[in-house]
């Protein structure tokens, strides 16, 4: 493997929602992008969700772990042998369970495996690090949203915000060189975005999203029931600071008492509110905020952003991007980073007192150190 230079990077992402696999190549030196390679997505079946739903909140050794972390493996062996050309894989895993300030952070799904499987250098376990140093361990994506601004030619301050299962924001300052350098990021977890809603959906119709938002759009938004939520101190808390997919287990369930339109509209606006009440945090404003993510699929939840938040709001695509492959691209990004010996993370993205160089890697043959 070349020692400097760009090199063909493979990302892989499994997200909180849950969906399925992304996979994305990057052509990076770890600082630039030069450009972008072949993608694929594997959607997870019926079972293989289930199993892997049964595992969330789980550690390492808990009973429904081991089930959940082949299907994880497999899945993304399924998919990342369709790839070729490749000179390193970055394999995220499936997050089971984040709790920074607690037991730490748990992505199932082994990375020195994959090496051995697919016969590629495999960057992983991204995110412990960045814990054991007193950070948060999320979002890790700020790095290359930095990037990804700076190619396409930003000069103004810009957001990237991502709608997965839970929201987070990056702020980027693109005359910033690196994204390492002071004031070039602030990243942070917005609350809530998907989860809650195709939690409901599956609870209610034993579907996973509300396609299109169309139930969302029949029903009625209770600003009273959003307000009372966005009074839980969590969001007064300053950044950088990240959320558990569960990290507020009663949410579902306190919408019970509201029709199913009502409901799936409730929790549509919740997502877009929290990002709104996330501007309390921004040290500056920013002229356009990208939206990535499965969110921005969703129009209504488009239209309570743009209903809540003055300021332009485009999905990615409208500079060119990806958005449904961003967070893998990003890891793919990141495992250059790794290999260059560059950080992943910084005081400004997950509040780790230092800047951080996350991953493991691990090699096909381990006599290998090229």
């Amino acid at each position: 493997m070349r020692k400097d230079g760009p090199l063909w990077a493979l990302g892989a992402m499994s997200g909180t929602s849950l969906d399925g696999v992304d996979a994305a190549m990057v052509k990076t030196d770890g600082v630039t992008i030069q450009g972008f390679g072949p993608k694929a997505y594997r959607p997870y079946s019926d079972d293989e969700q289930a199993t892997i739903r049964a595992a969330l909140g789980q550690w390492p050794g808990d009973p429904a772990v081991a089930a959940a972390a082949e299907v994880v493996e497999n899945a993304h062996a399924e998919l990342l042998s369709r790839f070729t050309g490749a000179d390193v894989l970055g394999f995220h895993g499936q997050t089971l369970a984040h709790d920074p300030a607690g037991r730490g952070t748990h992505q199932c799904g082994n990375g020195a495996l994959l090496a051995q499987v697919l016969d590629l250098p495999t960057v992983w376990d991204f995110r412990s690090s960045d814990v054991t140093m007193g950070g948060q361990g999320a979002p890790l994506a700020p790095f290359f949203h930095h990037a990804l601004a700076r190619y396409i030619g930003a000069t103004e301050p810009l957001a990237f915000l991502n709608l997965g299962g839970v929201g987070n924001i990056t702020l980027v300052d693109p005359s910033t060189p690196t994204p390492e350098t002071p004031g070039g990021l602030l990243a942070f977890d917005t609350g809530p975005a998907n989860a809650p809603l195709n939690d409901m959906m599956l609870a209610r119709f034993g579907k996973p999203r509300d396609e299109d938002g169309a139930l969302a759009a029949d029903g009625e938004v209770d600003e009273q029931f959003i307000n009372l939520f966005l009074q839980a101190p969590w969001f007064d808390a300053p950044p950088p600071k990240s959320l558990d997919r569960n990290a507020f287990p009663d949410l579902v369930e306190m919408t019970g008492l509201l029709a199913h339109a009502d409901a799936a509209a409730t929790l549509t606006a919740l997502a877009a509110a929290c990002v709104a009440q996330a501007q309390i945090h921004f040290p500056a404003p920013v002229e356009r905020i990208l939206v990535t993510g499965g969110g921005r699929h969703n129009p209504v939840m488009m239209g309570e952003l743009r209903r809540r938040i003055p300021v332009r709001i485009d999905p990615v695509e409208d500079v060119g991007l990806d958005g449904d492959m961003l967070e893998a691209q990003a890891f793919a990004y990141l495992a250059v980073r790794v290999l260059r010996k560059l950080p992943t993370s910084g005081p400004d993205t997950t509040g780790a007192p230092t800047l951080v160089g996350g991953g493991q890697i691990s090699r096909p043959d381990p006599a290998d150190a090229s």
